[in-house]
């Protein structure tokens, strides 16, 4: 069995266990294996494995490796500059990381182009790192408005990055609150807008995510390695 079979078993075994601890139904979480860095080679064997869903960081990696890899459902789960939109549009199945009305729009723009919807999630800064990209809480109400009057998006859900700590209680209150946002978005029934995707949980903390609702985890490092930021 090669390592990336043996981590890919060792992470679904995770998820199995996050799932069941918190009563949720297995199905109800997605593992999105993160590629940033990682060759198509090493994809494949993954995809080989039973990996449906990858995501990348980077536009530049999604238009290097596309061709390369094996049939498989894109998610674009990094910053999007706007002027990169149309060299992904016709390629990602979501859209995790949109943090503006102007970004919104722009999807829709060469949505529309192409005939197509296109599914994004908000991404939230829910713990308030200046580091981080994402609208704070408050805005999300709002910009779930404004972007539900685009005929060619439709939000799906909300995605979050966590601080990089191994405290347990802060992770289940950023992840929680990312759930309690959702709540309160789901009860004002804005048309055309649904919270049924929950972005949260990578490597280090996807079993936290999970016990606090997560339906979709990013898990990179976990099952490819120790990334080569060098090539």
């Amino acid at each position: 069995m090669s390592y990336i079979e043996n981590n890919l078993n060792q992470v679904l075994s995770q998820i199995n266990s996050a799932a069941e601890s918190s009563g949720r139904n297995r199905d109800e979480v997605k593992l999105v294996a993160v590629t940033k860095t990682y060759g198509a080679d090493l994809i494949n064997e993954a995809i080989e494995k039973g990996v449906t869903d990858i995501g990348e960081n980077r536009v530049q990696e999604i238009m290097e490796k596309y061709e390369a890899v094996l049939p498989v459902k894109w998610h674009l789960i990094g910053h999007l500059q706007k002027n990169k939109v149309k060299y992904i549009i016709d390629k990602v199945e979501l859209i995790h990381s949109v943090d503006s009305f102007e970004l919104a729009k722009e999807i829709d723009k060469h949505a529309k182009k192409i005939d197509k919807v296109q599914n994004i999630l908000l991404e939230v800064n829910v713990s308030g790192e200046e580091s981080k990209f994402g609208i704070r809480p408050e805005e999300c109400e709002e910009l779930c408005c404004r972007i539900s009057e685009l005929e060619n998006v439709k939000i799906q859900g909300l995605m979050t990055i966590a601080p990089f700590v191994d405290d347990k209680e802060l992770l289940e209150e950023v992840f929680g609150g990312l759930s309690q946002l959702a709540e309160k978005v789901r009860e004002k029934n804005i048309p055309g807008v649904s919270m049924d995707e929950l972005s949260m949980g990578m490597t280090n903390d996807f079993s936290i995510a999970i016990g606090k609702g997560a339906t979709m985890v990013r898990v990179g490092t976990g099952i490819f390695g120790k990334r080569d930021y060098t090539k």
